[in-house]
């Protein structure tokens, strides 16, 4: 046959196109009959594992029936005869070997060779474990029930059952446990979130009564800063002298002053009378409570602190005489004015005579007598009545008189510290 007109086959694995022997076409109807009868593979032989060792395999395919497939027909009409009985020569062929494995006809020689090598690599893996089964097998026939290893078998395979129980057990033991665990652990959560909630209610508790303490200590520091001011104004209260704090006298020039309050008139300073009538209630309160210290009750007049209107009541006549005026001097009928200045000069020198018996030494810086002030360094004497009199003269009377007055202050505050401070 020419090389115009010839079949080609592929190579099921690599599609690869093959070279067939010329031989094969010369293959008669009796070969292929022999060819065509079972084949029984050998044991030992794992076609399956020889065929999943491939690469690639296809389905095996009846070349015989097929028009085309795994071939290629090349030529002229006028040889179809011959082709034919190539083509079903060597079709039968493939599908016989097909049919006795599961490799898929033909195959290239490089395939073919593949396949060689992957099915003796297997065959050996196949006899070096039948080997090992053999000599394990004969492990096994060599021993007897009664040999020693059957017996620690059978020692250690009730070891083993015994620990088996002890494991059972102990499992059983450590799943009560467990549930015991669980049990614990659902009380424990169940007591965490009791005193987590107790814990907000004492903190909310602690933040209330912190804030109460804070609000506390700020009034305590306030009260304790109050009763330190307090205490430090009763020390400067027991070191003040209530009679000079109250009664402070003083002069303003050619005036004697009581608390600020001039007693006295002047032509060039006109002095309103209700300054000089609250001058004279200073006066009457400061002498009414000098007697009240030393315990002197007057003989023949009360004394009366009533202010701006303060007065002297004659107890044997029960009259009222004025120490206030209000403008200008009086007639001669109408000295009730001063006759309560000289009441109250005559009160004085009670004052001080009471005082002289209980002190000796105690001396005025001016002597009183039948409303007048005398003055023991010139001589000179003034009358505390504003009739027939000149008010410069009775200006300086009414500042003798208070300076009198301010001597027996000292004295009584010397004398009584503790009663003046009370």
């Amino acid at each position: 046959m020419g090389d115009d007109h010839r079949i080609e086959y592929l190579c099921q694995r690599c599609q690869q196109p093959l070279k067939l022997d010329p031989s094969l076409y010369s293959i008669d109807e009796h070969t292929l009959a022999e060819l065509a009868l079972p084949v029984s593979p050998a044991p030992d032989v794992d076609l399956v594992n020889q065929a999943g060792s491939l690469d690639r395999l296809y389905l095996p395919t009846k070349l015989a029936d097929s028009t085309g497939n795994g071939f290629t027909l090349v030529g002229e009409s006028g040889q179809e005869s011959t082709i034919s009985h190539q083509l079903r020569v060597t079709s039968e062929l493939f599908d016989m070997l097909s049919d006795n494995s599961q490799v898929d006809h033909p195959l290239c020689e490089e395939c073919t060779d593949s396949l060689l090598e992957n099915i003796e690599r297997q065959l050996e893996l196949a006899e070096q474990e039948a080997q090992e089964y053999q000599d394990y097998l004969n492990n096994l026939n060599q021993e007897t029930e009664d040999s020693s290893s059957v017996s620690a078998l059978e020692t250690e395979l009730q070891q083993l059952q015994l620990q088996e129980s002890q494991l059972n057990q102990e499992l059983e033991d450590l799943k009560r446990e467990e549930n015991e665990a669980d049990s614990m652990l659902a009380e424990a959560v169940r007591r965490r979130e009791e005193l987590e909630r107790e814990e907000e209610r004492y903190w909310r508790e602690y933040s209330r009564h912190k804030h109460k303490l804070l609000q506390a200590e700020d009034e305590y520091r306030s009260l304790d800063l109050q009763l330190r001011t307090t205490q430090n104004q009763l020390e400067k209260l027991k070191k003040t002298n209530v009679f000079n704090a109250t009664f402070h006298i003083w002069h303003s020039g050619h005036f004697g002053t009581i608390n600020g309050f001039r007693l006295g008139r002047l032509p060039s300073v006109p002095v309103d009378w209700s300054e000089v009538n609250t001058a004279w209630g200073q006066t009457v309160l400061l002498l009414y409570s000098l007697c009240r210290k030393i315990n002197l009750s007057l003989t023949k007049y009360q004394l009366v602190p009533f202010g701006n209107f303060s007065y002297i009541k004659v107890l044997a006549e029960n009259k009222e005489l004025p120490l206030y005026g209000s403008g200008g001097f009086k007639l001669i009928w109408d000295n009730k004015f001063d006759s309560g200045m000289a009441a109250f000069l005559e009160c004085l020198q009670q004052f001080k005579e009471e005082v002289e018996r209980g002190d000796s030494g105690f001396c005025l810086p001016y002597d009183m007598e039948k409303g007048k002030i005398v003055d023991k360094a010139t001589g000179n004497s003034y009358s505390v009545k504003m009739q027939f009199n000149s008010e410069e003269q009775w200006t300086k009377a009414m500042k003798y008189m208070l300076t009198n007055l301010k001597w027996g202050l000292a004295w009584v505050t010397s004398k009584y510290p503790s009663k003046a401070t009370s």
